[in-house]
């Protein structure tokens, strides 16, 4: 099919299409360079993902809160804050990318190497490289050691962090941390920003343009299925379900370190590939770092994953942490499908509290297909497949530039945006610059309100499908250059 042309320098138009819509784009005052920064932009789709990842309490959260210009992260002495967000978006020298904070919590009773590699092992797992901080003025410890060695294990490129250098004096503490073997120490003072220009500059070197692609993209090959979900929620007695035998061991260990095993399974005649997320657990007095573990651990498969399959325990309330983890899966761009299990324990009462919860709480992921199914008896596990792949399907959407200016034209003329200080913004014309998720760039003649935005994006969602996928929509204003009317 022409119109799915992928991987070329326009993102994912064809010759023909890119030539027609540049004359569009030129017709109506932007410069070429303008918008070919935009379809690049929004052609590369997910951006670079970097870990900040050390011991607790050498000053990752200051370091995040400085590179990302805000005090976001929560910075506290005590080790074990848990975080509603891990992830944020920064920009360094023009180059956006993700950032992961791995925080400081350290689960002391299972030892020392447990909690390093289970802090490390979920945030590396999913990054493209890593930010290793340590404390110079303290030097290395046995548990930077530790890490050292997980991250020569991973193989992802490594700058070296040392924090806590607060002037000259102090750099010779930093050049004793050669002797982790990392390559040479970048003296920085996250706490009043000394060296984290220099370290950044490093870090862009380390990380891609855009980031490796973690699911499967070989043609024929297995789709890749993340099962994710809060602790107990039934992910491992799922799995075992549609794998029609026990291959998922429950950890009752809260943070146990295991490798994720990918499970090959024969669906509908089909085979996926299940990135298992099971094995988390909580306990009471360790609930705090067992959910922020659960959350690098969905985060890690997650990036792993095409689709994303969120179970959601349908005898409970829907809960912040469930919609904590519906949000990681739409921000990275996954195809998204939701599970209701235990179905079948739900009395009349309890299901239409669950249907107004659902209205209030997921309001955002409307177009996600949805199952009612029961891990433990099996029920309507035959409509999990379609659900599947009818996501795919949407994540894989390609609206022609001709078609989808049509459409637009259409809309902006049945329902102009809101006239704002004496002016009405108009949409002028648009492209879809990517797919897996679907990615727009629309531009146009001034500022676009989220309001109408969500609007256009409903109305798209009307006019093509896009069943199961979240869609990126990316505006760019004309800039007046005092064109001539």
């Amino acid at each position: 099919m022409n119109d799915q042309i992928h991987g070329d320098e326009h993102g994912e138009l064809g010759d023909a299409e890119y030539a027609e819509f540049m004359e569009l784009a030129a017709q109506e005052g932007f410069e070429a360079d303008e918008v070919e920064g935009a379809l690049g932009e929004a052609g590369h789709g997910p951006l670079p993902v970097l870990a900040v990842v050390g011991r607790p309490n050498v000053g990752k959260s200051t370091l995040v809160n400085r590179i990302i210009g805000r005090r976001e992260a929560v910075v506290e002495d005590r080790p074990g804050v848990t975080r509603d967000r891990v992830t944020y978006e920064a920009e360094w020298a023009g180059r956006r990318f993700k950032l992961v904070d791995t925080g400081g919590w350290e689960q002391d009773v299972l030892g020392i190497d447990a909690s390093v590699a289970a802090q490390a092992e979920y945030a590396i797992e999913a990054a493209d490289a890593v930010v290793f901080v340590v404390d110079a003025t303290v030097g290395a410890t046995d548990t930077d050691e530790a890490v050292v060695k997980l991250l020569r294990r991973a193989g992802k490129p490594v700058v070296l962090c040392a924090n806590k250098v607060d002037g000259p004096s102090s750099e010779a503490d930093a050049a004793m941390l050669w002797s982790l073997g990392l390559g040479e120490p970048m003296p920085v003072s996250a706490l009043h920003g000394r060296g984290t220009g220099d370290m950044l500059d490093e870090v862009l070197k380390a990380l891609p343009e855009a980031p490796a692609q973690r699911f499967g993209t070989t043609v024929g090959g297995p789709r890749r299925i993340a099962l994710i979900g809060r602790p107990n929620v039934g992910k491992s007695s799922l799995l075992n379900k549609v794998a029609g035998e026990e291959r998922v061991v429950v950890n009752e260990l809260a943070g146990t370190t295991r490798d994720p095993v990918d499970e090959m399974i024969e669906l509908g005649g089909v085979t996926w590939k299940f990135v298992d997320t099971a094995g988390i657990r909580k306990r009471v007095h360790l609930q705090e770092g067992a959910d922020y573990y659960a959350s690098l651990r969905t985060a890690a498969a997650v990036e792993k994953a095409e689709v994303a399959v969120i179970l959601i325990d349908a005898s409970e309330s829907i809960s912040v942490q469930d919609q904590r983890i519906v949000t990681m899966a739409v921000e990275a761009g996954r195809a998204i499908v939701i599970a209701y299990n235990k179905w079948d324990t739900l009395d009349e009462e309890r299901r239409y509290y669950l249907e107004r919860e659902i209205e209030t709480e997921f309001q955002q992921i409307a177009w996600a297909p949805r199952v009612n199914v029961s891990a433990q008896t099996g029920r309507h596990m035959e409509k999990l497949v379609p659900a599947i792949e009818t996501a795919l399907a949407g994540w894989e959407t390609r609206v022609p530039t001709g078609r989808l200016n049509a459409f637009l034209g259409e809309l902006v003329a049945a329902h102009p945006h809101p006239i704002r200080g004496g002016k009405q913004p108009r949409i002028l014309f648009g492209t879809q610059a990517g797919t897996k998720p679907p990615r727009f760039v629309l531009f146009a003649s001034g500022f676009i309100e989220a309001g109408y935005r969500r609007f256009v994006e409903r109305r798209l969602r009307e006019e093509f499908g896009f069943d199961g996928t979240p869609i990126h929509i990316s505006v760019r204003v004309r800039e007046k250059r005092g064109r001539k009317k």
